[in-house]
């Protein structure tokens, strides 16, 4: 025999039935007839095979095939109420279910408002931060839906990227080190007199930073190595040594930042870019969404925070517009 479909109506009357315990309650809760609803439960009980109803108590008993059915009802409703929402949701540019990565100083320091603005466009949404080289190879396996990061990973194909914001790198000193202007020669000499604190190298902020030393020509001293932004600033508060880093890891740092001194490099030119990553021809219309809240979170948050913490070092902020590719 032919296996028939149930009816998702006549499931509601059943559940309707089997919580009311009674046909005219059931019914006046679907806001149905009392013999229409009896006879989608006589339908439902043929087209299944089983009595689902024990009518010889009153008020009505469930059978064990009922209570079975029962149980698989309610999460079929449910499933089928939320399928409505999710396409009704996606038809308004919604998505369903989203995974975005975040690379921790992002997180840091947009995250909050970021995600603040993705939760109005997500059904559920996911977020998980990290060092940068693991998001490229989770967006390829489908882990991550979009990825903020500072790595285009242009070797991956139909990896698509937009670039939300550039920066200078700046170097932090412990506040009344009597450092100020910082030119090359400079920096030399506070290289071979103080030691560097080194992000970790296994990030591709570490590894940037490591790149922009090396064509600098400068040779700095190391005894100390971290792996957060946050406690490269800490560290170079408490006097242990002198950084070369970014203004948003300087922002994610922003407890210590009274304690050191920000300086900008008047002849030495390097950076680095933030990017909006996802899979080309998938997610088109979340991408935009993503790289608008990207946008409006670090003009809401970063900007501010670091026009506050040193002015000097907006100007090395430079904030993609919404036309840019």
């Amino acid at each position: 025999m032919r296996s028939k479909f149930i009816d998702l109506n006549a499931l509601q009357m059943f559940v309707a039935v089997a919580e009311e315990r009674s046909v005219s309650a059931a019914a006046e809760r679907v806001g149905n007839s009392q013999s229409a609803v009896s006879q989608s439960i006589r339908q439902l009980e043929e087209d299944l095979g089983a009595v689902l109803l024990d009518r010889s108590h009153r008020p009505l008993h469930l059978t064990a095939a009922g209570l079975t059915l029962l149980n698989r009802a309610r999460i079929l409703l449910s499933d089928s109420a939320q399928m409505r929402s999710e396409v009704q949701e996606a038809s308004r540019g919604i998505a369903p279910e989203v995974t975005i990565g975040l690379v921790d100083s992002f997180a840091a320091t947009c995250g909050p408002a970021f995600i603040k603005r993705m939760l109005e466009k997500t059904v559920r949404l996911a977020v998980r931060s990290g060092l940068t080289p693991y998001h490229g190879e989770k967006l390829f396996a489908r882990e991550f839906d979009i990825a903020v990061t500072s790595d285009t990973f242009e070797g991956l194909e139909r990896v698509g990227h937009r670039r939300i914001y550039s920066e200078r790198f700046i170097i932090l000193t412990p506040r009344g080190s009597g450092v100020h202007h910082i030119n090359r020669e400079s920096l030399q000499r506070l290289a071979s007199s103080t030691p560097l604190i080194r992000f970790n190298p296994k990030s591709h902020l570490g590894s940037q930073v490591e790149t922009q030393l090396r064509r600098t020509g400068i040779r700095a001293l190391s005894r100390l190595e971290v792996d957060t932004a946050d406690t490269v600033v800490a560290t170079v508060a408490a006097g242990l040594g002198w950084a070369l880093t970014t203004p948003t890891c300087l922002v994610q740092g922003q407890q210590y930042a009274a304690s050191v001194q920000v300086h900008l490099l008047s002849d030495i030119h390097g950076g680095r870019s933030l990017y909006l990553l996802h899979r080309e021809g998938e997610h088109e219309k979340l991408f935009e969404t993503c790289y608008a809240a990207a946008l409006g979170s670090v003009e809401d948050t970063l900007m501010p925070a670091l026009k506050r913490l040193a002015p000097h070092a907006a100007d090395h902020i430079e904030l993609a517009t919404a036309s840019d590719e």
